[in-house]
């Protein structure tokens, strides 16, 4: 009886591990089905998951950069790189996995193959609303109390939105805020240099470009594919590129100083029906933009490098690869992040809406 249930454990962990990497789908992600008692939980947790994926990254940074104050997207971004890397590369490490299902419904599909623990949903929307709301303290004069009661529900949200969805077990939420926690408390010391980053040595690019890039290709090894990787360089990436954005304003003099903190503004101006219009006008611009050089780069640096390893072109499963996955992700996104911070700015300079 012993040797017959060692057996079915061994086959029974077989089965996951050939599950997890793809060799027979499960059958709970075709067979499992649901339905809907409370419309509201569901549209409001399906929305607040959206506010830690991709979607929200794309719109709310570039938005406040273009909108809000070029110093607090600089703040924003590097913090939510340096979180998130932590983050995803303690999955890979921990390979603690998700919540069974059944009993929970799984609500996303594209992320089921990563690890559970912590939470990356939990991290950036811990670090967006807190660094967000310390970083504009001595620089806007508002309700100290409304600020964190906004920041507390953004992240709250979001953190509920993970237990609903089935994606995560309130072990991988509660980990993944009390880690935010903890880096936002020792890197704080750290912010004002943060600020200075432009005007650093002129090797800075350089470093920008290698030690992401390093840490990238050199990802923890899973034991079989999944979009963590892919998405760690798409971060680290892109806070690369704003990075050198930002350098190259400044040693090229492309924006006006200060680069210091402001004062308190006493009065955060209305928003009126012309600021709602030019906003949403360099928004649109800077969007408009930002995805022709996304397409363009990504399809350029994939088709050297299909080239260069002699690789099918459009085989897409030739993307997941080391050598071809990291390089173009990479290129690609530092292109974006240069693009958002240096390249939009001057179009909307050029056009006015300034």
């Amino acid at each position: 009886m012993a040797e017959l249930l060692r057996s079915l454990q061994d086959f029974q962990l077989v089965a996951r591990f050939q599950r997890r990497c793809g060799l027979f789908p499960a059958p709970e992600a075709y067979t499992q089905k649901y339905i809907v008692k409370n419309y509201f939980y569901y549209y409001l947790f399906r929305f607040s998951a959206a506010l830690g994926q991709e979607a929200f990254y794309i719109t709310f940074l570039p938005f406040t950069q273009w909108n809000i104050d070029p110093y607090l997207s600089r703040r924003l971004v590097i913090i939510w790189v340096l979180v998130m890397y932590i983050g995803q590369v303690a999955k890979d490490i921990l390979k603690w996995p998700r919540p069974s299902s059944p009993p929970v419904v799984i609500l996303e599909k594209r992320i089921i193959a990563e690890y559970g623990m912590p939470s990356t949903h939990a991290m950036a929307a811990t670090t967006i609303s807190f660094t967000f709301l310390i970083s504009t303290m001595d620089r806007y004069e508002y309700p100290f109390v409304l600020g964190l009661m906004v920041a507390l529900v953004f992240s709250t949200l979001v953190c509920l939105s993970r237990l609903y969805t089935g994606m995560h077990t309130a072990l991988d939420v509660l980990g993944g805020v009390l880690i935010t926690a903890l880096l936002i408390a020792l890197t704080y010391p750290a912010w004002t240099l943060i600020d200075h980053l432009d005007s650093a040595s002129p090797l800075l690019p350089v470093c920008v470009i290698v030690v992401p890039f390093f840490l990238c290709y050199h990802y923890p090894v899973s034991d079989c594919y999944s979009p963590t990787r892919a998405d760690t360089t798409t971060i680290l990436a892109a806070g690369a590129g704003v990075t050198i954005g930002f350098w190259i304003n400044h040693f090229f003099q492309l924006v006006s100083k200060p680069t210091e903190s402001l004062p308190v503004v006493q009065n955060i101006p209305p928003l009126t029906t012309d600021m709602f219009v030019l906003g949403l006008t360099k928004y649109t611009v800077g969007i408009g933009l930002i995805l022709l050089v996304r397409q363009l780069v990504q399809n350029l640096s994939l088709q050297v490098l299909y080239s260069w390893f002699r690789v099918v072109i459009r085989n897409k499963e030739a993307r997941r690869r080391l050598e071809i996955e990291v390089p173009y992700k990479f290129v690609t996104y530092t292109s974006v992040g240069i693009c958002a911070t240096t390249f939009v700015p001057m179009l909307h300079r050029l056009l006015g809406l300034l």
